[in-house]
């Protein structure tokens, strides 16, 4: 199964992997992390599964939508890597994701 690395808020690094198929917050829901709320359950209604993604891996993801873009313009953490957990799709191109947890709002 792909890897994926989680960098919780206080700094902590774990890898985790997950079943192909499963959007990212899933995979770290999964896991038992729970930084991650995802109030909405991943249908792209809330930001509480908000995420930085890591440089290298931002060109392999699907592009962000126009629902996904207007949500995470809630937070103000929000960066150029800035995307919704639950709106990442995980497979085996993504082996080796490197993701942090955003700041809570």
């Amino acid at each position: 199964m792909p890897k994926l690395i989680v960098t919780l808020r206080d700094g902590e690094e774990r890898e985790i992997t997950g079943e192909a198929g499963l959007s990212v917050m899933e995979v770290i829901r999964d896991a038992g992390i729970d930084e991650i709320l995802a109030l909405c359950g991943g249908c792209c209604s809330c930001a509480t599964c908000h995420i930085h993604v890591d440089p290298a891996f931002a060109d392999k993801l699907s592009p962000i939508s126009e629902d996904e873009n207007d949500l995470l313009d809630s937070s103000s953490s929000r960066d150029e890597y800035s995307r919704l957990s639950c709106q990442v799709p995980f497979d085996a191109s993504l082996d080796g994701l490197r993701v942090r947890i955003a700041e809570e709002d």
